[in-house]
């Protein structure tokens, strides 16, 4: 067995979405004073690695806290459209080239190759999204979820998020932010993106990983 992290680091200089708060990582305990380490943790629910659940846009969606927890838990594939280009759309061939094994998949993780550009200001630019055919794909499949190696799911300048609402009102949820993608390979495996249980949750970071048998 082989375990791969797909989860960036939480720290104060991060990459955030923009108009949102870098997280604070501040000590509310030391060895000194009290005996024992601390840390307050102060940041957005959709810091860094994170999941939207389908509360994030829609009234009635459920939150993540209600979801039982083997939703958060499935076999995955990585679909490979690291060939697209800045403003190119992830279309409908990408699955298909995986049409063998990708039904068996109840996770499908697009990889652009966009994580190289973490700490840097292309990262907030004309990353791929994903096209209506391919989000009509993952409702009619009943897929558990989609994940990326980008920011969003869609682009950052789109202000009414019609794919967000596409597919979260289906309860398919979204992890946004992945990384490491590269070492996963393109063969089936467990995948696993635990968010941080709290009441009422539209979102949370995660800690995301592949294990390889």
């Amino acid at each position: 067995m082989k375990i791969i992290d797909l989860t960036h680091t939480i720290k104060a200089d991060m990459p955030v979405f923009p108009g949102t708060d870098q997280p604070r990582l501040d000590p509310a305990s030391t060895l000194e004073k009290d005996g024992f380490r601390e840390t307050l943790l102060t940041m957005y629910s959709h810091t860094g690695t994170h999941m939207d659940a389908p509360y994030h846009v829609r009234n009635e969606g459920i939150t993540l806290d209600k979801f039982p927890a083997d939703k958060f838990v499935g076999k995955a594939l990585i679909v490979d459209c690291s060939d697209l280009k800045e403003g190119d759309t992830i279309g409908i061939s990408y699955i298909d080239k995986y049409k063998d094994i990708i039904d068996e998949a109840e996770y499908i993780i697009f990889k652009t190759g966009w994580e190289k550009y973490w700490d840097e200001q292309k990262y907030f630019g004309n990353f791929p999204v994903i096209d209506k055919e391919v989000a009509d794909y993952l409702i009619k499949k009943g897929k558990k979820g989609i994940g990326l190696d980008v920011i969003s799911i869609e682009p950052i300048a789109e202000e009414e998020l019609p794919m967000h609402h596409k597919i979260l009102k289906n309860n398919l949820v979204i992890i946004e932010n992945l990384c490491n993608l590269d070492s996963v390979g393109e063969q089936l495996f467990t995948f696993c993106a635990l968010p941080l249980k709290y009441e009422n949750s539209d979102g949370a970071s995660v800690r995301a990983i592949a294990i390889l048998d």
